[in-house]
């Protein structure tokens, strides 16, 4: 009797997980838009695991736009950094592909309103790594984040058309 309980409620359980994964065509609802996390224990080859995501290098230098679009292509965000942990942990990943640790794009921005910095995953901007004076907004046309400036290898807020290596995170 246990078995048949058991055997009854999986059946139970597949069908409404089938019913839930049906494309919004098939289901008989109105299309809606939808996001979506895949959740993996290893990262796509070429990424490196750190803490829950995955990071790649990428040495091709390109604006901030550009890199953002790279990023978006290869199913992530450019990196957002959540604490001196995880930053330390990306400069690793970056030295690892290219010794010369160059200044490299992350996903800050501020192109809304001056000082008012954001990570173009839509996570919140709480923990920062600004070189000393920085971000100075110099001329009122830096507004993107490259890391690995200067000798502390912190952040500075730079022109957005700069071409830089970039590192995604997903």
């Amino acid at each position: 009797m246990k078995t048949l309980t058991v055997t009854a409620l999986l059946c139970a359980v597949m069908a409404l997980t089938t019913a839930a994964a049906l494309p919004e065509e098939m289901s008989g609802e109105e299309p809606e838009e939808r996001h979506l996390v895949k959740w993996s224990f290893f990262c796509p080859y070429g990424w490196t695991r750190y803490s829950g995501r995955c990071y790649r290098f990428i040495s091709r230098a390109m604006s901030w736009g550009r890199a953002e679009n790279n990023c978006l292509d290869l199913g992530g965000h450019l990196a957002s950094v959540r604490n001196v942990l995880e930053y330390r942990e990306i400069q690793e990943v970056i030295t690892s592909a290219d010794l010369s640790s160059p200044q490299t794009w992350v996903g800050g921005y501020n192109a809304q309103e001056v000082n008012q910095w954001f990570w173009s995953d839509g996570t919140r901007l709480d923990f920062t790594m600004w070189a000393p004076g920085e971000p100075n907004n110099y001329q009122g046309r830096q507004r993107c984040i490259q890391m690995n400036f200067g000798d502390g290898k912190a952040w500075d807020d730079v022109e957005c058309w700069t071409e830089r290596p970039s590192i995604c995170a997903k």
